[in-house]
């Protein structure tokens, strides 16, 4: 039988439209996530939530993302990341919409958009990760943390967008509608450009796309593997830490400048705001020090300018220094994640599975940062409740080796020009630089 059309080599022009694509999804994520986040003060306030209390409805977005990322690699190993991407992106939409019109009724529909918004986010987050995976092994350079950088970028643009908003005195309603019709229209039309889910990377050509098989679908195989692999494990945990460092910055930046600085909703705005932008920064420039010094010396160094921004914020004696710790702790955080993810997906075949494993363990600091960071709050302030996240990032600092690519691996991290027209040849993705692998002795 002759081979499909989903396993030739993709073109420079469609790896071009791949790229664009997995901006797009990324983007878009980071946008409908932050447009929530922005207005969270508000809803807090008109609901009457106490910190312990506003901590359990966060929750509901931990939940509905730890329900579907187990499910995540069969799914896209059955219908592929621009499905998977697609369809997650409307349902996320559906879940902000929720939030916004029934926030004024009470937490109930809050506590359902947000589950629901939890659920499309965890599934999405997989999804593209795998295809922007896919992508930097085709392209044969390091590009995973600048997609990321295009998720920070949306949050950006949705963090000064809600502080637009609230300037304005735009509701909360309208705000957020707006915000889920962007996304249901955008990343939709974004993943058309996405390349087949099934390369020579992955498949030899020669073997019929068709052909029956009563044994466990590859995906699922090495699902199931992975959570018996001590290194994704350890990955994994890594990653929570840094998603824990992340999402606590996410969630608890704003309250806390208002709360504990008695600064106004706008001001905590633009804290939060400060904060993704050097992520975003953090991301973008990411490359050229992962390429030139390898993952684990960059990650540590990063790791501790982490720890002192929080630690800064936490105690700074004025506002403005608080913002420089926020500056800090964006910066500090800013490639933990990427470089998890890509490091899941060293070996093509199993990316999925590992990766679906190791956000599975990573979105655990999403279940328990909420709750955990409004309960010590009600005891020791928002404040000194956030020191916790130094400690994850200590924690992440120590166990950074995981990351370095497996004994005979190589990782799509060659030191050369960038030249997005050009396409590596299969099983030549780039390098493991010798940083990695002298950090990891």
């Amino acid at each position: 039988m002759p081979s499909t059309p989903a396993l030739a080599v993709p073109s420079p022009a469609q790896i071009r439209g791949a790229v664009r694509g997995t901006y797009i999804a990324f983007t878009g994520c980071g946008l409908a996530f932050a447009s929530w986040a922005s207005r969270i003060p508000q809803v807090r306030d008109h609901l009457h939530l106490s910190p312990a209390r506003l901590g359990l409805v966060l929750l509901a977005i931990a939940a509905g993302s730890l329900i579907a990322l187990p499910m995540a690699g069969p799914v896209i190993h059955r219908i592929g990341t621009r499905r998977t991407v697609a369809g997650m992106s409307v349902l996320l939409s559906a879940g902000l919409a929720t939030v916004a019109v029934g926030y004024p009724s009470g937490p109930i529909p809050v506590v359902a958009g947000l589950f629901l918004l939890g659920f499309a986010t965890g599934a999405w987050d997989v999804a593209m990760n795998v295809h922007g995976a896919l992508v930097e092994r085709h392209l044969g350079r390091s590009i995973m943390s600048r997609f990321h950088a295009g998720y920070s970028l949306g949050t950006v643009a949705g963090a000064l967008i809600g502080a637009g908003m609230v300037a304005l005195h735009v509701p909360v309603t309208a705000h957020l509608l707006l915000a889920a019709a962007a996304v249901a229209v955008a990343v939709p039309w974004g993943t058309r450009g996405f390349v087949s889910d099934r390369s020579p990377v992955e498949e030899p050509s020669d073997v019929p796309s068709e052909a029956p098989s009563d044994e466990p679908a590859p995906a699922a195989r090495s699902a199931l593997a992975a959570w018996r692999e001590p290194r994704t494990l350890l990955i994994g945990v890594f990653v929570l830490a840094f998603a824990f460092a992340e999402g606590t910055g996410n969630d608890w930046i704003g309250i806390a400048t208002i709360d504990g600085y008695g600064t106004s909703a706008l001001v905590g705005t633009l804290a939060f705001a400060a904060f993704l932008s050097t992520m975003t920064l953090g991301r973008w420039f990411g490359p050229t020090l992962l390429d030139r010094h390898g993952r684990v010396p960059v990650i540590r160094v990063l790791a501790v300018l982490g720890i002192a921004g929080t630690v800064l914020f936490v105690f700074a004696p004025a506002t403005p220094l608080a913002f420089v710790g926020a500056v800090l702790w964006g910066l500090g955080v800013s490639l933990g994640f990427p470089v998890g993810m890509s490091a899941g997906a060293d070996e093509p075949q199993y990316a999925a599975g590992r990766v679906s494993v190791i956000a599975s363990i990573g979105y655990c600091a999403f279940l328990a940062g909420p709750p955990s960071i409004g309960l010590l709050a009600d005891h020791i302030t928002i404040l000194r409740a956030l020191t916790s996240v130094a400690v994850l990032l200590g924690i992440a600092a120590a166990i950074t080796a995981a990351v370095t690519p497996p004994q005979g691996v190589v990782a799509s991290s060659p030191a050369q020009p960038e030249q997005p027209e050009q396409v590596a040849q299969p099983g030549q993705p780039g390098q493991v630089t010798d940083s990695d692998s002298a950090a990891a002795s």
